[in-house]
């Protein structure tokens, strides 16, 4: 049997990427999203170019704390061992503190942050039980840099970095790895519409392959950070 990674927000983006690059490396996957269709389209995609590993998902929207409880119950209905969890679930709406729509900010923080903060404990007992794993967290470089238009963007993000900070501290005697990726501008939906060239941003496989090669040190090593950044610099 494969061993099993967790990747939420697997349907676009960066969360493609990820369970792309893992299913290659022989791994069995659980992602989740909110739109069925395009879940039950990313599980016909991967089966037909990585015949040999398996794709499993849940229709789920973890700014919801019910949906997160559902998640966790079915990662643990697989009843199988975790070898890494990428929360990648976020949300960005542009404003600014002064004049964001109220609800911005709750509505970005259970996104951002929580639905990564409890699922984070949902499947952390199994791995410390284990005593290995490797939880990444996808901050931003948003969580080192404000920037004006950034509101409440800015703010989960730099909590989400605290937050794995922490957790790093917490989860060293349990031999359990804890990375923060911040990247800068990546060719996502975030910035569809743009005018810009697509060489002005990050290719989504690149963080996915940094995430790769950071699961892929021995267990007496773990970066602990990985800055990503436009070769042309960010993009204002």
């Amino acid at each position: 049997m494969n061993p099993l990674v967790i990747v939420t927000g697997g349907t676009k983006g960066i969360g493609k990427a990820v369970i792309e690059r893992f299913l290659e490396g022989g791994f069995d996957v659980i992602t989740c999203a909110r739109n069925d269709k395009d879940l039950f389209s990313l599980q016909a995609e991967m089966l037909t170019r990585f015949p040999n590993s398996q794709l499993l998902y849940s229709v789920s929207d973890l700014s919801l704390r019910a949906d997160i409880s559902s998640f966790i119950a079915f990662i643990q209905s697989q009843n199988r061992p975790v070898a890494a969890l990428i929360n990648n679930t976020g949300v960005f709406i542009p404003g600014q503190v002064h004049n964001e729509t109220e609800g911005t900010l709750e509505k970005t923080i259970e996104t951002n942050l929580y639905s990564a903060y409890h699922l984070t404990r949902g499947v952390l007992g199994g791995m410390m039980t284990e005593k290995k794993g490797h939880i990444f967290n996808i901050c931003s470089t948003a969580s080192i840099t404000a920037y004006p238009n950034g509101g409440s963007y800015c703010i989960s993000k730099f909590a989400l970095l605290g937050m794995t900070k922490v957790l790093r501290e917490e989860m060293k005697p349990h031999q359990i790895k804890v990375t923060a990726i911040l990247p800068g501008a990546t060719l996502t939906d975030s910035w569809k519409g743009t005018d810009l060239p697509v060489e002005r941003f990050i290719d989504s496989r690149d963080v996915a392959e940094a995430i790769w090669s950071a699961f892929s040190l021995s267990p007496g090593a773990v970066i602990e950070e990985i800055l990503i950044r436009p070769q042309l610099g960010d993009i204002d």
